[in-house]
């Protein structure tokens, strides 16, 4: 079993920043590929930002430019810090790991950590 711990949300004004992380722990042969979801009430979790082992990253258009995803892969965590938030950011947000928990079994695993609260104040 794979643990995802995050951390860093609150309540910050806009144009603020703040600092996700998440770590992961557990059953962990690699970490394919770690990411940032959010889900607003009533709406389907949409994809924020993510990073592959080999340090590839996406990015929603709406966070470009002020959002930088970051991981460390000895620590087997995941950072993302948000510069010059808007209200619209305000969302709960749930980190993400796709891993491969033994070297025997190929098959990789989609895990979810249980969200973090950003409020971003007009």
């Amino acid at each position: 079993q794979v643990q995802l711990v995050e951390s860093g949300g609150g309540l910050v004004q806009a144009g603020g920043s703040l600092r996700l992380s998440c770590a992961a722990s557990g059953s962990i042969f690699s970490i394919k590929t770690m990411g940032w979801y959010r889900q607003a009430p009533g709406k389907q979790r949409e994809l924020v930002a993510n990073i592959i082992s080999g340090g590839t990253t996406n990015y929603a258009d709406s966070v470009k430019g002020r959002f930088t995803i970051s991981r460390d892969n000895s620590n087997n965590t995941v950072y993302l810090q948000m510069n010059s938030l808007k209200p619209e950011d305000t969302v709960v947000y749930y980190c993400n790991a796709q891993v491969q928990t033994s070297l025997w079994n190929p098959r990789v695993y989609n895990y979810w950590g249980q969200g973090t609260q950003v409020t971003v104040s007009s």
